[in-house]
């Protein structure tokens, strides 16, 4: 009966950490738009006026082909961005040809990052009537080496245009929409040590890092985004139960194979 309790209270126990666990990884920090708030109608032309908007954000803009769309959201770490882009075409009759459409996605020092996935680049049949684009970036660390291009905490200009089509057809109207949406990926992707302060306008950009030295002021604050990056992540979590259910397998297993003691029938001098 006795060792039937240790179990009990050691399985308790486990149960307890891995829903603590469970609930924290629930309540990790979701940024979405304020209730009430305006989606942006319009684009930025360059990284100067890029046209902030928060994750999960619907934003559009009216546009003609050939012109380069510019728009800025943050991204903490641990969080994988996707950013989707739908472009509706010109009536058929009026274009002569197919059309190529691209997003790039630059960080906070303008490198432009990779796709992990998704359809970045497609080209749009003469006949079709819009075009869908798609980048999933890198997970955000929290540090990351100089000379690497890791994705950082701060600033994700992404950057739409049309790439090929033929010059009759530039300048035809066109009307864009884009989102940017983050998924927390928790403490597997977390690293030590975090940046004094995240890439957004207004931090200096590192010689050899961004092409030059030059301050980045231009593009959309990070006002009303609670940057979470720091030392805490949920692996603290995972390796405190790890090492309280190691303790209670010790204490179990000792239980287990110390035996009841001394038979009554021996004697103690035996």
């Amino acid at each position: 009966m006795r060792r039937a309790g240790i179990w009990a209270a050691a399985v308790l126990s486990a149960a307890s950490l891995l829903a603590a666990a469970g609930t924290a990884l629930a309540d990790g920090p979701s940024p979405s738009p304020t209730a009430g708030e305006k989606s942006p109608t319009d684009a930025g032309t360059t990284f100067r006026t890029a046209t902030a908007i928060a994750q999960s954000q619907k934003a559009t803009a009216s546009a003609s082909s050939g012109d380069y769309l510019y728009w800025v959201f943050p991204a903490d770490a641990g969080q994988r961005a996707t950013v989707r882009a739908e472009v509706a075409l010109p009536d058929a009759a009026a274009r002569h040809g197919a059309s190529t459409w691209r997003i790039d996605v630059y960080d906070g020092l303008r490198r432009r990052q990779p796709c992990m996935y998704g359809m970045q680049s497609r080209t749009a049949a003469v006949g079709a009537a819009s075009v869908e684009l798609s980048c999933t970036l890198r997970t955000v660390r929290a540090l990351a080496e100089p000379w690497a291009n890791d994705p950082l905490p701060g600033s994700y200009y992404v950057r739409l245009t049309m790439t090929e089509a033929p010059e009759q057809d530039m300048g035809l109207p066109v009307r864009a929409e884009v989102e940017a949406v983050a998924k927390d990926m928790g403490g597997a992707y977390a690293v030590d040590g975090t940046l004094s302060e995240p890439l957004v306008p207004g931090v200096s950009a590192a010689s050899g890092q961004a092409g030059d030295a030059e301050e980045v002021t231009d593009g959309a604050s990070d006002e009303g985004f609670s940057w979470s990056s720091g030392w805490w992540s949920d692996r603290w979590l995972w390796t405190g139960a790890g090492a309280v259910l190691a303790a209670l397998a010790g204490i179990g297993g000792h239980a287990l194979t110390r035996g009841s003691g001394r038979p009554a029938r021996v004697p103690p001098g035996a």
